[in-house]
């Protein structure tokens, strides 16, 4: 499952903590060269610590604002020269019924989980016209694939990668450039933490703390998708702890 992976350069969004940084650790464990960017700089640095990185690593970046996913990006070609992989992983979940009328983080989560990916493909595909060469990883969700009350905002920016994701495939042909969604369920990290609405919040969390499996889980089903020989592209994964009926 590791094989493909020593020296290809990847660059992580979101990469301060949970799926992003285990990724990142499984990444660099194979031998891979990694950029990381999130928001939290203090846990970028402790991550690039942990992990033997220079500060040359990591870069605090916003993936709200596209001229700072440029700049993330822009980091890996200054230091590699190369950009093989872009993990367009930075998310959030704030879940509430519609009724709340939670305008404000309609448009974070938007801001977010729909552009934040367009600014990843942005800054990316032009390097990897030029390679004929790159594979994106765009995270979507088990949210992506079903609506339920209260995750309404939520499920449609996940669709919404999904919907970018399949369009990207097929326009990037030309290029020898791979895409994949990777679709995690309930996986243990701080997402559910981004749920402001009081019984949303208890209701997500009890439900993760019993069901949620580890961040270890999705690393495994990145590398096994760039670990692919150039002439396989895993367009999709979708997963969910066992245990889980939706």
């Amino acid at each position: 499952m590791t094989e493909n992976i020593k020296d290809k350069v990847v660059v992580i969004t979101g990469a301060s903590s949970g799926l992003g940084a285990e990724t990142a650790r499984q990444l660099v464990k194979n031998g891979a060269r990694v950029v990381l960017g999130a928001r939290r700089v203090d846990r970028l640095e402790a991550l690039a610590e942990e992990l033997g990185l220079g500060k040359d690593a990591i870069l605090g970046a916003d993936v709200a604002d596209a001229a700072q996913v440029q700049a993330l990006v822009d980091k890996a070609i200054a230091s590699h020269g190369r950009i093989d992989v872009m993990i367009n992983n930075a998310g959030v979940m704030p879940l509430a019924p519609l009724e709340l009328l939670q305008i404000k983080e309609w448009h974070q989560v938007i801001d977010i989980n729909i552009k934040g990916v367009l600014h990843g493909v942005a800054a990316a595909l032009p390097y990897m016209k030029t390679q004929k060469s790159g594979h994106f990883i765009n995270v979507s969700s088990v949210a992506g694939h079903k609506v339920r009350p209260g995750n309404v905002v939520y499920a449609a920016t996940k669709h919404a990668v999904r919907a970018i994701s399949e369009g990207l495939r097929q326009e990037v042909k030309p290029y020898n450039i791979r895409t994949t969604i990777l679709s995690p369920g309930a996986i243990d990290t701080e997402l559910p933490g981004s749920i402001t609405a009081t019984e949303v919040a208890k209701a997500t969390q009890g439900y993760y703390a019993q069901n949620a499996i580890p961040a270890s889980s999705f690393a495994r089903c990145a590398l096994f998708a760039i670990s692919q020989p150039d002439d396989v592209d895993i367009n999709e994964i979708l997963f969910r702890p066992t245990r889980q009926e939706l």
